[in-house]
This record gives structure tokens, sequence and C-alpha cells, in this order.
């Protein structure tokens, strides 16, 4: 397989996973809405030597219109779409009572609509040609309820769904299909979803929330990372299904199923700091204390 559609691709993961797979030999559509921000992306592509190998395209993922022009190109330029890297997605912090509806509904519109639009418009060609895959980017947040971020933990999990789903239907025809899980990493997404919805009764869980990724933060594992694991799952051509990869994955993924539902209430009702993050460490292994990080 070498011809890869990424969306998102004009920063974080996807940037990064656009770069690592024409340093590898493929070639490369970067998905984005404005092409004016694949600046930085291509000036990376020059300097490494792989500007022949990556070609920007105008895809919104919550266009059904972008998206199928966007796949009538490619094949139109360059032939079948072997890859699919349903990578672009956007945040929100915010427990249920918080919850912005409309901002919310854009949310699933981005992480799970736009996926499905991106899967409908490769995947008859895919299945006709009885080969192909597709790589969701999830998220750690899409194995647990993550605090404070009960929208987007919910629109990952919808998509963790879609993939198990899609993974038995295409195994008549040949197609895989992988789900990436990320944990905490150092990409712009974080900096443009630091805030939280106020005023709010529920300032202790978006404390606990922030300092889960201040940690995460900490440990600088960056989009370079999760795409060497995007490499690998493309390179994989076993049945296995989930990546867990970045600060939190493993652990999370690993534990979160030994977890009793009085366990996971009981971490809820925590009533210091202290006492969560030594229940959490518990739990999952994990040091959130402000000490670790300094």
């Amino acid at each position: 397989m070498k011809r890869v559609l990424i969306s998102g691709a004009n920063s974080g993961i996807g940037r990064s996973t656009a770069l690592h797979l024409a340093q590898a030999g493929y070639d490369v559509w970067a998905g984005m809405r404005d092409l004016a921000k694949a600046r930085k992306l291509l000036d990376h592509a020059v300097a490494a030597g792989t500007d022949k190998r990556v070609r920007p395209v105008v895809l919104d993922v919550c266009s059904t219109e972008s998206v199928r022009a966007a796949v009538a190109h490619i094949e139109a330029e360059d032939g079948p779409i072997d890859v699919l890297v349903n990578n672009a997605g956007i945040a929100l912090n915010a427990v249920v009572e918080d919850v912005d509806i409309v901002q919310a509904q854009a949310v699933f519109d981005a992480n799970y609509w736009g996926a499905l639009r991106c899967i409908q418009a490769v995947l008859p060609g895919m299945r006709e040609r009885q080969g192909g895959m597709i790589v969701n980017v999830s998220s750690v947040t899409g194995r647990i309820a993550a605090l404070a971020q009960v929208i987007y933990a919910s629109s990952k999990w919808a998509l963790e769904c879609l993939s198990e789903n899609l993974a038995q239907e295409m195994a008549p025809f040949g197609v895989r299909v992988k789900i990436i899980e990320p944990g905490v990493t150092r990409t712009a997404l974080l900096a443009k979803h630091g805030g939280h919805p106020t005023p709010t009764a529920y300032a202790d869980a978006y404390r606990r929330m922030f300092q889960f990724y201040a940690t995460g933060i900490a440990a600088n594992q960056t989009g370079d990372d999760v795409a060497l694991v995007i490499r690998e799952a493309i390179e994989d051509e076993s049945p296995r299904l989930r990546y867990p990869c970045s600060f939190g994955a493993l652990e999370i993924c690993g534990r979160r199923p030994q977890v009793s539902d009085a366990d996971w209430i009981a971490l809820g009702a925590c009533l210091s700091d202290e006492e969560y993050q030594a229940r959490f460490k518990e739990l999952f292994g994990i040091d959130l204390s402000p000490d670790r990080i300094g």
C-alpha cells in the first residue's frame, strides 16, 4: 500500500504522520480545510527532500461535498487511495451539566461524522479492489470516560464502535481497520482547548483533568511518536485492531477493564486532590501528583 490520504494534516499528529510516511516512501495526500495552512508542512517536506511525495488537498471533513471532491480529485490525479488516515478532530472540555449542545454537535460532526464521511467516500473502491486500510485516530478517551471531557470522550467511544463494526464488515473484502489510541500528546490541539465553561460548580473536576494533562505534557511525547505507531499499524498485517500510544495510554487501556463500577464511582467521590491522585495511581499506575512534574 503506497497512496495515503490523511485528514487534518496541516498540524499536530496529522502533519507528523504525513512527513513520516513520505520519508518512508508513501505518496501522501495531506487533507486540510485551508491550503494556506500547508506552508509549514511543505517547508518540512522540502527540508526532508520529500516534497514530491506530499501533496495538500482541500478536505473539510464536516462537508460531504468537500470529502467527495477531494477523493475524486486524488483518484483522477493519482489513482486509488490505499490507506485512509482519519485524523481530523476537535476537542471540548465540559462536564455533563456544562455542555453547550451546539458546541457538542460540532465536535461529533468532526470527530465521528467526519470520519464516517471519509470512510464512505473511499470504501466502495477498496471493497471492489479487495484491499485497503482504514486507520482511525481515536484517543485514550475512547477507552475511558475522561473526567470533564464527556463530549470529546463520547465522540471517540463512538469512533471505536464504528471501527469495530467496520472491521467485521470489511473482513470478507480484504479491507483492514486499525484504531490508534493516543494518550496525552504534545500538539497544538492542547493549546487550543485549555479552557472550560464558567461559571461552574465543577471546579474540582476541571482542575483534576488539567493536572492529568499537565503530567502528560511534561512527559513530552509528540506527534512524531504517534506517527511512528501509525506507520507500524499500516504495515502490520496481523488482525490486531488497537494501538495505544503516548502518555498514559498503555496503562489506562490495559487497566480500565479491571476497574469495578464501585471503584470507578469512588474515584469521583474523592474529596481532596491528594486523595484523588493516590486513588488514580492505585487504579491505573499513573502518578498525577504535582511533585512528579516539578
